[in-house]
C-alpha cells in the first residue's frame, strides 16, 4: 500500500497474458526492445494486469479489471492468457471483495481493461460490481459500441450491454472530480476516449495514466505501442507530463509493468527512469 496524504493506494495481478513484442513498441526496432523485456520465441513478451484500488473520504475505487474470466477462446488466443483470472482473490488479498468497491474507474475498453467487470452467472453475464458506479469517457463509450476492422479484436460490446443493462454505467466529457482530490483526465492517444487518473493530496500525487504509460519503458517519448490510434497525441501527452513527473515526484502507476507496480522518476545516465517505490 502507498498513502498519497489521505489516499490509500493498493495494488494486486490480476492475471498475465503475452503480446507480440512489436505491438508493444511500435517502430523502435526489436534489436533495442529485447534488451528491456525478452520474447520468447514466438516474440511476444510478458505483461501483468496491475489492478489499483484507490481509498479515501469513505470511497473505494477499482481502477480498471483486467481481463476476468468471461472470455471467449479467441479472446484468449489475442491475448495469449489461459490461466484463471485473479480479481476475487486479488481483492481479498488486500481487503476488498466486489460489493465493497463504489466506483469503477475505466482508462479505456479493451479487453484487458474491461474484462474483469463481468463474469459468467447461470449462463449469462452479469455485472461483478453490482453496486459500484463504472466512469467512462463517452467517446470511448461511442467507440466500443461501434469496433471496425481495426478495433473488434479489443472491443467487447456484450460486456459493455450488460453493464448498461445493469444501470451501472456514468459518462463523462472529458475532466472531472470524482472525489475530492481525484480527477479523471481525457488524454486520447491510445484511444480516442483513453482517460487517466490523477490523485492529488497533502503535497503528494500519483498518476495512473494506463496504456500511456504501460510499462516503466515507456516513459520515453517515441515508445509508443504499435496498437495506439493516434502516436502523435500519445507521444504529446508524454512530452507534457514527463518533465513534471520528475519534477514533482510524482508517483506513476504502471499498468503492465512486470516489476515497477508504481515508481518514481529518476535522472540515471542522463535519462529518466522510473525507480520502484516501498509497496508497505
Amino acid at each position: 500500500m502507498v498513502k498519497v496524504g489521505r489516499f490509500e493506494v493498493y495494488h494486486f495481478i490480476e492475471n498475465r497474458f503475452h503480446l507480440d513484442g512489436g505491438t508493444m513498441f511500435g517502430v523502435v526496432p526489436k534489436m533495442m526492445w529485447q534488451k528491456l523485456i525478452a520474447p520468447d520465441e514466438k516474440n511476444l513478451i510478458p505483461m501483468d494486469n496491475n489492478l489499483y484500488v484507490v481509498c479515501a473520504h469513505g470511497k473505494n475505487i477499482l481502477l480498471d479489471t483486467g481481463l476476468g474470466d468471461a472470455l471467449t477462446e479467441q479472446d484468449r488466443k489475442v491475448y495469449n492468457c489461459w490461466t484463471p483470472s485473479n480479481m476475487l482473490a486479488g481483492l481479498k488479498g488486500i481487503g476488498f471483495s466486489p460489493e465493497g468497491i463504489d466506483f469503477v474507474f475505466f482508462s479505456h475498453l479493451h479487453t484487458d481493461h474491461l474484462g474483469g467487470a463481468v463474469r459468467f452467472e447461470n449462463g449469462r453475464k452479469v455485472p461483478v460490481f453490482r453496486k459500484a458506479r463504472h466512469l467512462i469517457q463517452k467517446k470511448e463509450w461511442q467507440d466500443a459500441q461501434k469496433p471496425d476492422e481495426r478495433t473488434g479484436a479489443v472491443y467487447l460490446p456484450d460486456d459493455l450491454a450488460t453493464l448498461e443493462e445493469a444501470k451501472l454505467v456514468e459518462f463523462f466529457d472529458g475532466e472531472v472530480q470524482v472525489i475530492p482530490g481525484m480527477t479523471l483526465r481525457l488524454t486520447g492517444g491510445h484511444t480516442p476516449g483513453h482517460q487517466g487518473c490523477v490523485i492529488t493530496d497533502g503535497g503528494s500525487t500519483l498518476v495512473y495514466y494506463a496504456d500511456i504509460f504501460p510499462t516503466r519503458y515507456h516513459v520515453r517519448t517515441a515508445y509508443v505501442a504499435g496498437v495506439d490510434l493516434y502516436p502523435r497525441e500519445t507521444m504529446k501527452v508524454k512530452r507534457e507530463l514527463v518533465p513534471q513527473f520528475a519534477s514533482e515526484g510524482t508517483l506513476i502507476a504502471f499498468d503492465h509493468d512486470l516489476e515497477v507496480k508504481i515508481g518514481r522518476l529518476e535522472e540515471k545516465d542522463g535519462r529518466l527512469v522510473a525507480v520502484p517505490v516501498s509497496l508497505n
